[in-house]
C-alpha cells in the first residue's frame, strides 16, 4: 500500500517535471522588470551614474576604482542581459555577468543593511515612521488616512535580500539554461548544434 503510494506520487511528480521549461520561462520573465529598471535608470543618468561610482561611500557613494569602466560595464551587462534573457538567447552565458553585478550590487550596496529589504517593527526606522505617522493622524488625520488608505506604509531597508534572491533565480537559469520550446537557446541547439553534419 505505502509502495504503491509512494510509487503514483513519484509519477506525478515525473510527470509535472515535463512543464519545467515554463518555470524557466516565469524566471526569465520575472527577472526581466528587475534587470529593465537598472539598466533604463543607469542608460538615462549614465553620468549620475559615474559620479554615484566614484563618490566616496561617506557621501554615499560606492567609492569604485575607474568608475566610468565600471558603469559603463554593469549598463552594458543589464541592457545585453534584458535583450538576450527575453530571448532565452546565449541565457547560461549571459547570466554569469549578471550574476557578479547582482555579487557586487548585494555586496556593495545592500551588505551594510543586513538581510531585510522591508525594515522590521524592531528597527529604529520603523520607529521613526510610525513617529510620524502617529503625529500625522493626530494633527492632520485627513492627510493620516489618505496615506493609510491603500494600507500600512512600510520602511525600506534596502537589504541584500532582494539582490540575492535575484542571484540564486540567475543561478537557476545558469544550470538550466532557458528552457525547452520557449528559447532560441533551444532552437539552436536542436537544428544547429545537434544537427547531424553530411
Amino acid at each position: 500500500m505505502i509502495k504503491t503510494l509512494a510509487l503514483k506520487i513519484n509519477q506525478f511528480i515525473t510527470k509535472l517535471t515535463q512543464i519545467d521549461f515554463l518555470v524557466l520561462l516565469a524566471i526569465r520573465i520575472y527577472l526581466l522588470p528587475v534587470i529593465f529598471t537598472g539598466a533604463r535608470s543607469k542608460i538615462l543618468n549614465f553620468d549620475a551614474t559615474v559620479a554615484w561610482f566614484a563618490m566616496p561611500t561617506s557621501q554615499g557613494g560606492l567609492h569604485m576604482p575607474f568608475p566610468t569602466l565600471m558603469a559603463a560595464l554593469a549598463t552594458g551587462t543589464e541592457a545585453a542581459g534584458l535583450v538576450l534573457l527575453a530571448l532565452g538567447l546565449f541565457t547560461r552565458l549571459i547570466t554569469i555577468p549578471l550574476m557578479v553585478v547582482m555579487g557586487v550590487a548585494g555586496a556593495v550596496v545592500h551588505w551594510a543593511q543586513g538581510w531585510p529589504v522591508i525594515a522590521t517593527k524592531t528597527m529604529e526606522s520603523t520607529h521613526r515612521l510610525n513617529d510620524l505617522l502617529a503625529w500625522l493622524a493626530q494633527n492632520y488625520p485627513g492627510r493620516y488616512n489618505y496615506v493609510t488608505s491603500l494600507g500600512d506604509p512600510a520602511m525600506i531597508n534596502n537589504g541584500m535580500e532582494f539582490a540575492i534572491t535575484y542571484l540564486l533565480l540567475l543561478l537557476v537559469l545558469f544550470c538550466f539554461g532557458g528552457g525547452r520550446y520557449v528559447s532560441l537557446d533551444y532552437w539552436l541547439n536542436k537544428y544547429i548544434l545537434e544537427k547531424p553534419s553530411k
